[in-house]
């Protein structure tokens, strides 16, 4: 197994441990810290992470153009949109439907997709993969799993916030992949320039660099 998909599945396990907190089926029913999202709607979508990768990869090889992993964000429609636009309000509607069953069943459907995945990803090859939501284009299957973890690794620190719990620390890997991902978003989208000087210079640093 590739070290991409070790870190996929470590910081996938360490999600999963967040999900199994009880502070979490505790605050089941509040807001979270992110705007119009409820605890129970984000660790839906967190587990939509894991559980999306499933299907994925049970499906057929789909015809649509392969493209790369900084393509598709280029194409992705809920980036530079508020948040009641209609593809960020699917994507809330689609973690509460998740998270309908309860903060226990959500965290055991999440255990059987990753023990699924654990057992797949050692032995697929890096080949297309497409999940329907997104359009119609396809994805390396590493450079799918890099959003997931990308994923993973900013919805479990907001739902570690959210209920007041430490955030889970990353795996080098797995972190490294991460802050590569979001360094290239940040400066595809405020230049060199900007992001050079907020990670150098702080008496020259922009107010903000996000990547999204």
């Amino acid at each position: 197994m590739t070290d991409l998909r070790a870190d996929f599945l470590s910081t996938a396990r360490s999600a999963g441990l967040l999900l199994h907190d009880p502070a979490v089926a505790s605050a089941w029913d509040k807001p979270s810290a992110l705007a119009e999202f409820g605890v129970a709607g984000l660790a839906g979508h967190l587990a939509y992470q894991v559980l999306s990768v499933v299907p994925a990869l049970s499906g057929e090889q789909a015809p649509e153009p392969v493209i790369s992993l900084l393509d598709h964000y280029a194409r992705a429609q809920w980036l530079g949109t508020g948040v009641d636009s209609e593809v960020n309000v699917g994507i809330r509607r689609g973690g509460e439907a998740a998270a309908t069953e309860g903060a226990q069943a959500l965290a055991a459907r999440f255990d059987s997709a990753l023990a699924e995945l654990t057992d797949k990803l050692a032995t697929t090859a890096n080949r297309p993969v497409r999940m329907p939501v997104w359009g119609p284009w396809t994805l390396l299957l590493d450079d799918l799993l890099i959003t997931r973890l990308m994923e993973l690794a900013v919805h479990s620190d907001d739902l570690a916030v959210s209920v007041g719990i430490p955030t889970p620390e990353l795996a080098p890997g797995a972190a490294t992949a991460v802050i590569d991902l979001l360094s290239r978003l940040a400066t595809r989208r405020h230049g060199q320039s900007a992001v050079l000087r907020a990670l150098s210079r702080a008496e020259r640093a922009p107010d903000r660099i996000s990547a999204f």
